[in-house]
């Protein structure tokens, strides 16, 4: 039997997960409910292990997601999914589902994510500001995420699709040091 990829797997669930929302007329509550879901399984391993070990009984596995599903707030489309997801042996595949649901809605929706790394906290004039440039250049609304990467020491560096543009002060010294070396 051949083996599926990670991302092949993804895609299919992710698709399926956003036909059904799109069906229902909520796919915006199944984003937040991703919004909210990603961080969560990113942080915990243990609940990943637990969920994905076929040792556990389903119906125990039933009453966690009902749990998670309750204090996270997660809409009924939402649980309904992880218990499929949980029933077909793939919760070692939820990050990279979630994931790709918001490739598709963001795809659909003409939306690019962007990371920017700075040095601290953009105010929020300068946030707006950033988005505006970004969204003009880009022609797309932007949902930007935001790290503090101290290592930039100044400017910063933005990375969209394959693209990156780096304006760090970091970025800077290394180019003038391989002039003065003697580099291009």
């Amino acid at each position: 039997m051949k083996k599926k990829s990670k991302t092949k797997i993804a895609a299919t669930y992710a698709t399926a997960l956003y036909a059904a929302a799109e069906e229902k007329k909520a796919v915006d509550a199944v984003l937040q409910d991703v919004e909210k879901l990603l961080p969560v399984v990113k942080a915990d391993a243990a609940f990943i292990k637990f969920m994905a070990n076929p040792l556990y009984d389903m119906e125990e596995k039933k009453e966690v997601l009902a749990e998670v599903a309750k204090k996270l707030r997660l809409s009924a489309q939402m649980l309904s999914c992880l218990e499929v997801i949980d029933e077909n042996s793939r919760f070692a595949d939820l990050e990279y589902i979630l994931a790709e649901f918001k490739h598709i809605y963001f795809d659909k929706h003409n939306i690019v994510q962007v990371d920017v790394d700075s040095v601290k906290k953009l105010s929020a004039a300068q946030d707006k500001k950033l988005a505006a440039n970004l969204e003009k250049l880009l022609n797309k609304k932007v949902v930007i995420n935001y790290t503090i990467t101290p290592d930039i020491l100044g400017g910063l560096r933005i990375k969209f699709g394959s693209s990156m543009i780096d304006d760090s002060l970091q970025n800077k010294l290394n180019r003038l040091e391989i002039v003065m070396k003697g580099g291009q």
